[in-house]
């Protein structure tokens, strides 16, 4: 009896120890139940034993009650949760698309109506990359701290400010001042950031060039769009509906879209609690210091320079080079979105799993050298044409093989501010392309931007080919 009522003893206290662990009151708790059956057999063990069990117990409720931060299903109810939040991302990004395609085509409309020359165009045009310069890391450390439906929320009511002042701009200063709300229109960069939260790093790749057939559809839809409702209804009117666009995404964001999107370890939570300021500069330094970081984001601004500084003098090719009318530079417009569109969704996704991204990084550089190449020697638009085949690969893979290194290698409490950055490189290249390719097209003619273009990205190629492979 003194057996049997000591083995009783030890088991109560051991069971009300597991119970305490997990934040219970004594009782017939689930955990209580899983401890009185692990510990059945354990009724003649020494007391040394018994502290190791006590040990091992506190263990396993620590465990049970450290969560992951959005691990809300589990098995295929988790995996259609985040395939549904993912399609949801992919709709509010055709909306977006869609309604900055149709401000795009308002703005050089509503400027030469408010007496803007191409050189006060210019300016606009780099006020509105610096101010987006300056926004995308505060955008991403954002994003990091309050979530992707803040983030998302964050982005399409600023897209949605913005056209609504262009709409009511009745002056050249109106019209500048109404690129401001744009330091945080950054909604291709909240989807990716939403993405990379719910791709596995093997399918991040695949997952991000996704994306770009989503923002595809939105630059057809919108420049067509665009083009009736300001031919129709004047160009104000076109930027209203561009702001009920963006209205409605932030409606569907706020319903669908979970309050955080991250999948954090119990390690991660310190740091959002303790560092909760979103002009954090010594966050983007230590950024920066990671192994490879720095690298890849002077590589990535040094390759796709000469790219911008093409992609700014496009308009001014088409038109007196080419010698297109606006319904036929719509047309080549659509020609060379639907080519990212199969490139980035379908081709580069295929290319990763085969190859890998390390790999493929060299090689899309060096095919945007010969690019750059075959765009100095073409002499028509059907050579261009052509061009813009191996162009849109080269410049889809690179994109995307350096979007998914930059998230793989920082903590994922940092993938939000690491995009930030990254679009930031993109907003500083549209800053100075236009200056830069206003200046060499006047003193050496259209080629020069091919065999520039030639030139540095295939001296990248001998350093990424020689650090890969050494």
């Amino acid at each position: 009896l003194r057996l049997v009522s000591g083995s009783l003893v030890q088991r109560s206290a051991l069971v009300t120890l597991g119970q305490r662990c997990s934040g219970q009151r004594p009782g017939g708790s689930a955990y209580g139940s899983q401890a009185t059956a692990a510990l059945s057999s354990s009724d003649s063990c020494q007391s040394g034993r018994r502290l190791s069990r006590k040990s091992s117990l506190c263990k396993f409720h620590a465990e049970s009650e450290s969560s992951p931060y959005l691990d809300i299903m589990t098995g295929p109810q988790k995996d259609a949760r985040v395939g549904f939040i993912i399609l949801i991302t992919h709709i509010n990004m055709v909306l977006y698309s869609t309604c900055f395609w149709i401000q795009n085509g308002v703005m050089p409309y509503l400027s030469k109506r408010l007496g803007m020359d191409t050189v006060m165009f210019g300016y606009l045009q780099t006020t509105f990359a610096i101010i987006q310069l300056l926004g995308g890391p505060l955008f991403g450390r954002f994003g990091d701290l309050f979530g992707g439906r803040a983030a998302l929320s964050l982005a399409y009511l600023s897209s949605g400010l913005t056209y609504v002042l262009m709409g009511l701009s009745t002056s050249v200063s109106l019209l500048f001042l109404s690129r401001i709300p744009s330091v945080f229109m950054h909604g291709m960069q909240a989807a990716q950031m939403v993405v990379t939260d719910l791709s596995s790093e093997s399918e991040r790749a695949g997952a991000l060039g996704k994306l770009g057939i989503s923002y595809g559809l939105g630059m057809i839809v919108g420049s067509s769009a665009g083009g009736l409702l300001i031919s129709r209804y004047g160009e104000s009117f076109a930027a209203y509906i561009a702001a009920v666009g963006s209205l409605v995404n932030t409606i569907v964001v706020m319903k669908y879209i979970p309050e955080h999107t991250k999948s954090l370890t119990q390690e991660n939570k310190p740091e959002l609690t303790s560092s909760r300021s979103i002009f954090n500069v010594n966050k983007f330094f230590r950024l920066l210091s990671i192994p490879g970081a720095a690298e890849i984001l002077a590589i990535k601004t040094i390759t796709a320079l000469p790219m911008g500084v093409f992609q700014s003098m496009f308009s001014v090719l088409a038109m007196n080079y080419f010698k297109l009318e606006a319904e036929y530079n719509g047309y080549l417009m659509a020609y060379v979105g639907v080519l990212q569109m199969i490139m980035q969704g379908l081709v580069v996704g295929w290319l990763t799993e085969k190859i890998g991204e390390r790999n493929l990084l060299p090689w899309s550089i060096l095919v945007i050298s010969l690019v750059g190449l075959a765009t100095a020697l073409m002499s028509n638009i059907f050579h261009f044409c052509l061009i813009c085949i191996p162009m849109s690969l080269g410049i889809s893979a690179f994109y995307l093989t350096t979007n998914s290194i930059l998230t793989k290698i920082v903590p994922p409490a940092d993938t939000g501010a690491m995009l930030g950055m990254n679009m930031s490189v993109h907003s500083l290249i549209r800053s100075v392309s236009p200056t830069i390719g206003g200046f060499l097209y006047q003193s050496y003619g259209y080629a020069s931007f091919g065999y520039l273009q030639f030139a540095i990205n295939l001296l990248v190629f001998f350093y990424v080919f020689r650090k890969i492979y050494n």
